[in-house]
């Protein structure tokens, strides 16, 4: 009596990865990478949040690598959308900056992982598998910088609204009557927010507030 060898046991499907940025190339490096790896599929591609979430409902893709700064729609937006309809989702977030403002918003909108691009080499392959698996993916880079401002007081909306007035070349006396408040005021509110960062100036205080994500341009 012969007894059958045993079938090998079927490979898993492959991973299912969205990819999400407004710049054509980097999607094509993405999927040209992914493409390598034999558990790994990008199933589609969209170039700003909207097409982020319509893509997502029409695929339902494993793995979605979301841009943060994109047009029409960022990517804290579009996360947010997305995890409105399915809470699982799991979503990395890819960034040219690593500012702990904007990676905490990121985290706070529920993305799984934060990569930023000049990471994604090394990194995002396995990046991809780790989410995929349940993991949370903040490599040691960017969890020092959240870590170095943990404690630090956040800007006030208004603050935040002031400062990136400022930031584009707004005097006291006009963002004052931009804003319908007292020039005083606006000095006020700029005497606060160079303490919170630890500011010198008004440059120096745009020049930090952009690094960390707090105001973009």
């Amino acid at each position: 009596m012969t007894t059958e060898a045993p079938r090998p046991a079927e490979p898993p499907p492959p991973i299912r990865v969205l990819t999400v940025d407004d710049h054509a190339l980097l999607r094509e490096g993405i999927a040209s990478m992914l493409a390598q790896q034999p558990d790994l599929q990008v199933v589609a591609e969209a170039g700003n949040g909207r097409e982020a979430v319509e893509a997502f409902r029409l695929h339902r893709p494993d793995v979605t690598l979301m841009d943060l700064q994109m047009p029409l729609m960022g990517g804290v937006e579009a996360t947010l959308a997305i995890r409105a309809e399915w809470p699982h989702a799991r979503i990395v977030a890819l960034t040219t900056y690593k500012g702990d403002v904007q990676i905490r918003r990121a985290l706070q909108a529920g993305v799984s992982g934060y990569l930023l691009k000049s990471m994604l080499r090394k990194e995002l392959v396995e990046g991809i598998r780790q989410v995929h698996a349940g993991r949370r993916l903040v490599p040691s880079e960017i969890a020092a910088e959240l870590a170095e401002h943990l404690l630090d007081e956040a800007l006030s909306p208004r603050e935040i609204e002031v400062l990136r007035l400022v930031a584009q070349g707004g005097s006291n006396k006009r963002v004052a009557s931009l804003l319908a408040v007292t020039e005083d005021t606006i000095k006020a509110h700029m005497k606060g927010i160079l303490a919170k960062l630890g500011a010198v100036d008004r440059t120096h205080a745009v020049t930090i507030a952009l690094r960390r994500g707090i105001i973009e341009l």
